[in-house]
């Protein structure tokens, strides 16, 4: 099968579990013969090594020139030279675009000066970034023989849309994360438009577990009969060379990693470990990750007098994130709406024991992790208590999580997602 698939970020240069999951999906699919060309915004040159790269610059003055055909054969990693950015508004999507404004001019033609040219004035509009992206997408689509046409969130909805005019090929949208999980009820208009009428223009919808095809159905008013449920895995660690580091603190260490925004609910995190520190102040927090509220986030931590007990690391990605969780004794994610969540996996595979919010789509899937409700503080505090202070129990999971998580293969969750192709091919 020939799938042509769409999204915006992919390993190493990642912003979250989206483009995590995106390589997972992809190799799984590749390992079971399956043909992908992946489209992205931007190609940097320092990807996967099982990945076939190929520089849009280099092809696409001649799309159809067949002296390209030899890079087509398995997956094909495009770069689309644009400057897409998920989770940002249009003011903070200006502001990050602005200083690459003169590497956008006439004198640095784009691929693609031929069709449009970029300008600096473009950044201050992301929908028209968006848009630009659906014409690109439209052209590759015209170039590449494909079955069936893959859309990753909502940036990429447009995208596919425009690749199903042009080809006529089935398209299924894949759900990581809706505007509600994003925004809660304060929810952008603009964007919530564009993932209903993905949706709507989709043949089939993928959803990251049952939590998410609930909100679809009932927030978009989806059809129920055309929306699956595939939950996510988790690849297979080859970070051993972090097994035993040494991490020169004697305290346990219970993190936190992820973007720092509403819905990741970091403000639970820090009022549970103020809870913990007042019965054992021997004990250190890490708050890995950045976003809009992580200014907000030291300031209540300097507020609790917590300060000297807790580590912000910034933005992790890659092996750092393998080394954080060697050095951690609890890992603790207690998002307020998480579609679904693979840093859990991840950290069980590093044999962490973790704890995770009931408001998860991960939760759906995993037996051996504590859950509780984001805002019950008190029952996060005694679960963090309870894997520091309790060795069997923190054994234990950490045991039955690992050969739970192992179980969680991509490609498995690969196979579904064919199951869900076929039911439109």
């Amino acid at each position: 099968m020939k799938i042509l698939m769409f999204g915006w970020e992919f390993p190493p240069h990642i912003t979250g579990g989206l483009g995590t999951a995106c390589y997972g999906l992809t190799k799984g699919l590749m390992n079971h013969g399956h043909d992908v060309v992946f489209v992205v915004p931007k190609a940097y040159g320092d990807e996967s090594e099982d990945i076939r790269l190929v520089n849009a610059s280099n092809v696409a003055l001649d799309m159809r020139n067949k002296i390209f055909a030899e890079y087509w054969e398995n997956i094909q990693y495009i770069e689309i030279n644009s400057t897409l950015v998920p989770y940002t508004n249009e003011d903070e999507f200006y502001r990050i675009t602005r200083n690459q404004e003169n590497h956008l001019t006439n004198e640095n033609e784009s691929v693609f000066s031929q069709h449009f040219t970029f300008s600096g004035k473009y950044g201050q509009n992301l929908m028209e970034e968006v848009k630009r992206y659906a014409l690109i997408a439209a052209q590759v689509a015209m170039d590449h023989s494909h079955d069936i046409i893959h859309a990753h969130d909502w940036l990429t909805y447009e995208a596919g849309i425009a690749a199903k005019r042009v080809s006529g090929k089935p398209l299924v949208v894949h759900i990581h994360a809706t505007e509600f999980d994003r925004s809660g009820e304060n929810v952008n208009q603009v964007v919530y438009d564009i993932e209903r009428r993905g949706m709507e223009a989709a043949d089939r919808v993928i959803a990251v577990s049952n939590l998410t095809r609930n909100i679809v159905i009932n927030r978009y008013g989806i059809d129920p009969a055309k929306v699956f449920t595939v939950h996510n895995a988790v690849e297979p660690s080859d970070k051993g060379e972090f097994a035993g580091l040494e991490r020169g603190v004697n305290e346990k260490v219970v993190t936190f990693l992820g973007r720092i925004t509403f819905q990741k609910g970091p403000d639970y995190f820090i009022e549970a470990a103020h809870k913990v520190l007042k019965r054992d102040p021997n004990i250190r927090f890490v708050m890995a990750g950045s976003g809009d509220m992580l200014n907000k986030m030291i300031r209540r931590v300097a507020k609790l007098k917590i300060a000297t007990r807790f580590h912000f690391t910034g933005f992790l990605k890659g092996a750092e994130v393998d080394q954080m969780f060697a050095l951690s004794d609890v890992y603790v994610m207690p998002s307020v709406s998480e579609p679904f969540g693979i840093s859990p996996l991840e950290a069980m595979r590093s044999n962490v024991p973790v704890i995770i919010s009931k408001q998860s789509g991960v939760s759906e899937v995993l037996h051996h992790a504590l859950k509780i409700d984001f805002w019950d503080i008190d029952a996060m505090a005694d679960a963090i208590w309870g894997l520091t202070h309790y060795d069997g129990l923190s054994k234990m999971f950490i045991a039955l999580g690992k050969e739970e998580v192992d179980r969680m293969k991509w490609d498995n969750a690969a196979l579904k997602v064919v199951d869900v192709y076929l039911t439109v091919l």
